[in-house]
């Protein structure tokens, strides 16, 4: 079964975009990720999932209900993390863990307790006394205390210092591994190529790509790296214009420069001949072409512009 489906979801804000026919498929069991810079649309895709806000059109079903006629029970078997922890400022830590299992008629506490051993966390201080990774440490206890069938965590790491990042992903990797869906949006592409299966990629609020990680990675661009022997006059300006006077190559074929005083680089996608005469032309000490990373895959896909909707 589908633990997320969603069929032409789209919400609107009056005059202005939030999603739009958006077709988005997560399997019971994976580790997805949700990709996208700041406003391409990941909140309001998972506050919509969530039943927080409602749709404008298109339909959304969450562990196989539609969240608008099961949202109780599909709620109680979910685990959110919001981008944002919020909570209130004059409850300690560990009112705030019982206030969130109560909501969910459970007894998390020797779950709970566990979890803030792991994470290093004081359930004896003020919300208000926290820092930002500390509260977002409650948002994670929160999330997982109640053993849910799928975790939706939207920007889940943002604030979490490296070791408990390292520490938090263990446990989703757990969790998965006794066959809980995790569903994560994020904007830090070694996150996703790290612990996820499948990502899809959204660009203002449309669906642009959705596939396996190695698939994703595995396009036509090439990462093309060139050191130049010393004081050569045929360094290219870093400017797009430039390198494509230089090279004779089409827009479409060139993205991501980079330069520094003897070197240049760019994600290349054109015609492998093309690229050879350019090469040959030039007076190189070092020469490197690789697979991109999925960053620069990322970045290959919004300069494309590409749209699979």
């Amino acid at each position: 079964m589908e633990a997320i489906k969603t069929e032409g979801l789209t919400k609107c804000y009056g005059k202005n975009r939030g999603i739009t026919n958006l077709n988005l498929s997560v399997n019971e069991g994976e580790f997805f990720g949700f990709i996208g810079p700041n406003g391409a649309g990941k909140s309001t895709t998972i506050r919509t999932l969530l039943g927080l806000i409602n749709a404008t059109e298109g339909t959304a079903r969450v562990l196989g209900q539609t969240i608008g006629t099961g949202k109780p029970e599909i709620l109680s078997r979910i685990g959110y993390m919001p981008s944002e922890a919020m909570f209130y400022n004059g409850m300690r830590v560990r009112d705030c863990l019982r206030f969130s299992a109560d909501l969910r008629k459970k007894d998390c506490r020797e779950e709970a307790e566990r979890l803030c051993q792991r994470l290093e966390l004081d359930t004896t201080r003020k919300v208000s006394e926290l820092s930002l990774g500390n509260r977002k440490k409650v948002s994670i206890v929160c999330a997982l205390q109640h053993k849910p069938d799928l975790y939706i965590l939207d920007e889940p790491t943002s604030g979490l210092d490296p070791l408990i990042q390292k520490e938090f992903f263990s446990l989703l990797q757990e969790r998965n591994k006794e066959g809980a869906t995790v569903f994560f949006s994020s904007h830090v592409l070694s996150e996703v190529q790290n612990y996820c299966g499948r990502a899809a990629v959204i660009k203002e609020g449309r669906l642009i790509a959705c596939d396996k990680i190695e698939n994703l990675r595995n396009t036509s661009a090439k990462r093309v790296s060139l050191r130049f022997l010393p004081g050569s006059p045929e360094i290219p300006q870093p400017s797009a214009e430039n390198l494509l006077q230089a090279g004779g190559f089409s827009p479409k074929d060139i993205a991501d420069i980079r330069k520094t005083d003897d070197s240049l680089s760019f994600l290349y996608n054109g015609e492998v001949n093309t690229l050879l005469k350019y090469l040959a032309s030039l007076s190189l000490a070092d020469i490197n072409i690789d697979e991109p990373d999925l960053e620069e895959v990322f970045l290959h896909y919004y300069e494309k512009g590409d749209d699979t909707q």
